[in-house]
């Protein structure tokens, strides 16, 4: 079973992109992030035509997760658990029914936090705050669970190609890493950093001032595996190469390949 996750920065300005990768990688399940449409507006039946059912939690203009599967998907929830309050689509999970087995994935986008200090900081630290309650939940299932998605941490300083240029960022807060890694030392494994700890490995170069061409990049999207998971991994990758194709995200797909 692949799982990949790709914030693909806009479902309209991104469906040649997305179906080009999506016919060329055939990943089982992909989680998608910043949709930025509603549900009645994502282009459903263009990606069941590519074999893939299609489970949205969208929003109008911003924000926005979809999972797109080519196996049976079952129990569908949207929204972070925590804060009924909470408006902005950032949280889907189901259970995939894969042939060797059922696998809980949960697709998010976890918030920016910038400018700091701030409310969207605050907001941010609170929202990672949820996400690790519900974690504990999930680990609590027994079942292989892939926690899959734009995490907006850069968890370490090998994980940027200028640290230095991130110490202010809400991405590079001590406070985010420190709540990254709570959730983490729950007892997850996250993919990349269990197949390799090279440095230079990044999933998002920005637009701006050719961080692309110069390999500007940092590393914000992430897979955490439950042990349950963990134990079926076989391999995890970071699809760098699609950043410079045409029309590109300023995300690319991180994958993982568990035997389920």
């Amino acid at each position: 079973m692949k799982i990949a996750t790709f914030n693909i920065n806009g479902i309209k300005a991104r469906i040649a992109a997305l179906s080009d990768w999506l016919a060329e990688a055939r990943p089982d399940v992909a989680l998608l992030q910043e949709i930025k449409s509603v549900d009645e507006g994502f282009p459903r039946e263009h990606f069941e035509d590519m074999g893939y059912r299609v489970e949205t939690h969208g929003q109008k203009g911003f924000n926005g997760v979809a999972i797109l599967s080519r196996l049976p998907l079952e129990d569908v929830a949207r929204g972070l658990p925590g804060d009924d309050s909470d408006e902005q689509a950032r949280w889907i999970e189901a259970t995939v029914i894969g042939d060797a087995g059922a696998v809980r994935v949960c697709g998010l986008y976890l918030p920016n936090g910038n400018p700091v200090p701030g409310p969207k900081f605050d907001y941010k630290l609170a929202w990672m705050a949820r996400m690790e309650a519900h974690a504990r939940a999930l680990l609590a299932t027994e079942m292989p669970v892939v926690l899959a998605g734009d995490y907006n941490v850069i968890p370490q300083d090998e994980d940027a190609a200028r640290p230095e240029a991130w110490r202010d960022d809400a991405l590079a807060r001590p406070e985010s890493r420190a709540a990254f890694r709570r959730i983490l030392n729950l007892g997850f494994t996250e993919a990349i950093r269990a197949r390799t700890q090279a440095p230079g490995l990044y999933s998002f170069w920005d637009y701006q001032a050719g961080a692309w061409e110069r390999n500007n990049g940092i590393r914000i999207d992430h897979l955490l595996l439950s042990p349950q998971a963990a134990d079926l991994m076989q391999d995890a990758g970071i699809e760098a190469a699609v950043r410079g194709r045409d029309k590109p995200s300023d995300h690319v797909p991180v994958w993982v390949d568990l035997a389920a």
